[in-house]
């Protein structure tokens, strides 16, 4: 409990801090491929127009706002434990005059503040990596979501082909933490994202896992050479 604890609490420091850089340094950090992700997500998603969905973790709500301006007038939340990062994102939802359709709110991924089968999709972005225990979250996207629902995760990954993966390992592991340091004074922050990905399994062994909690039709898309991954899948109808 006291490790679940420590690690949820660093992580929560380390978005605080880096709220205000975030966006800048998600498009050097990923030579802005992450928009592609996110893009390639969306038009797997084929998201039916008035439908409803929470984001987890939404961070600055790039994808908040995206599954609002697909949905059209659907319900979106975006949910972070980070005030910092959520208040960065508010401006951004507002600049797009959607502040009525969104609801932005701090709380736990976690334990999820709805009741069960309350949206049509549940969506994570850059951050299934970094909560204490990856399987009830994906559990609680799942219990959130109606039945015939869909649960995504896009998420950094594990490249697996030579010599590719050596020069990505490189790079995350030596560079990334030193233009963290240079551009968002944040040395130590962004050296720990690096060390989020050793632990975290590979994208075939996310779908497992993704099967294990009960969800059908899984997919599972490597990115970009594996460096990023898609997880699609569905909650079962109550027929089924």
């Amino acid at each position: 409990m006291q490790q679940t604890k420590s690690k949820e609490e660093f992580v929560h420091s380390v978005f605080e801090n880096i709220a205000p850089k975030y966006d800048f340094m998600n498009d050097v950090l990923s030579f802005r491929r992450h928009k592609a992700w996110r893009k390639f997500t969306m038009n797997k998603m084929k998201i039916a127009r008035d439908s409803t969905a929470i984001d987890l973790c939404c961070g600055t709500c790039d994808w908040t706002i995206d599954l609002a301006t697909h949905s059209g007038t659907g319900r979106i939340v975006g949910l972070d434990f980070s005030q910092n990062m959520l208040d960065h994102g508010a401006v951004k939802v507002r600049e797009k005059g959607l502040d009525k359709q969104i609801t932005l709110i701090r709380g736990n991924a976690m334990q999820l503040p709805y009741d069960d089968n309350t949206f049509d999709y549940a969506t994570i972005g850059f951050a299934l990596r970094n909560v204490p225990d990856l399987v009830t979250v994906i559990e609680e996207m799942q219990r959130v979501v109606k039945p015939g629902g869909m649960v995504v995760s896009l998420e950094l990954s594990k490249p697996t082909w030579q010599p590719f993966k050596a020069l990505y390992y490189f790079y995350f592991r030596n560079i990334l933490p030193l233009l963290g340091k240079v551009i968002a004074k944040r040395y130590e922050q962004y050296k720990w994202l690096p060390e989020s990905l050793i632990n975290f399994p590979d994208h075939k062994q996310l779908a497992d896992i993704f099967r294990q909690t009960g969800l059908t039709h899984v997919q599972a898309y490597p990115l970009t050479g594996g460096i990023a991954a898609v997880h699609i899948g569905m909650k079962k109808q109550e027929a089924e």
